[in-house]
């Protein structure tokens, strides 16, 4: 009797059906973890992707107004840029100037512009404006808008009418690459939409 239940635990542990089976979940599970892996990479790929953006319009952006500031002479509302600025700012260098390094800053410029306007160059109105910007602006932009589709739409509005401003300004889309400084300016202004564009995208796809 031991010995026939041996047997047949023997042949039911070597039952092809039972093997198949478990070649079945073992693949059902590999088929599982292989579909998480390509998600987890997917989402990882769109955040570098997105990261990357915010960094490349935040330099376009501090870029432009550098421009202005210099050697780019426009009628176009450039201080826009400002705003835009602190919509695409990444979060790592957002968090740093919001800080004590951000408010001594703050304080310094606000001194000497009250104190020493001789002594405050022009060029430093719209960086000085920005800081104070980031320092000053209440939770709900810095925080809730910030990580917002509203954030984002407001980037996207002011690259669009940047560039619009400025295709009209240089008397047409193919001016716009032929002029003194041109090239430069037009793909500053285009990598201002890239951003807002790439993020309203994820959002909403």
């Amino acid at each position: 009797m031991t010995r026939l239940s041996n047997n047949n635990y023997l042949a039911m542990k070597t039952d092809p059906a039972t093997e198949k089976l478990l070649s079945s979940d073992m693949q059902d599970l590999q088929n599982a973890a292989k579909k998480l892996f390509n998600d987890a990479m997917s989402h990882k790929g769109l955040g570098f992707g997105t990261c990357f953006l915010q960094w490349l319009a935040s330099f376009a952006a501090i870029y432009l107004l550098i421009l202005d500031r210099t050697n780019w002479k426009t009628n176009m509302l450039t201080s826009l840029l400002v705003p835009y600025i602190f919509f695409s700012f990444p979060h790592m260098f957002f968090s740093f100037l919001r800080g004590e390094f951000g408010t001594w800053i703050t304080f310094v410029a606000v001194v000497l512009r009250l104190f020493f306007p001789r002594h405050f160059p022009e060029w430093l109105e719209m960086p000085g404006s920005l800081i104070l910007l980031l320092v000053v602006a209440p939770s709900f932009f810095a925080d809730t808008l910030r990580d917002s589709w509203v954030g984002v739409a407001v980037c996207l509005a002011i690259g669009c009418y940047l560039l619009q401003e400025h295709i009209r300004a240089s008397g047409g889309f193919r001016n716009s690459f032929t002029q003194s400084h041109g090239i430069s300016n037009t793909i500053g202004i285009i990598l201002l939409l890239v951003y807002p564009i790439w993020c309203l995208f994820i959002l909403f796809v």
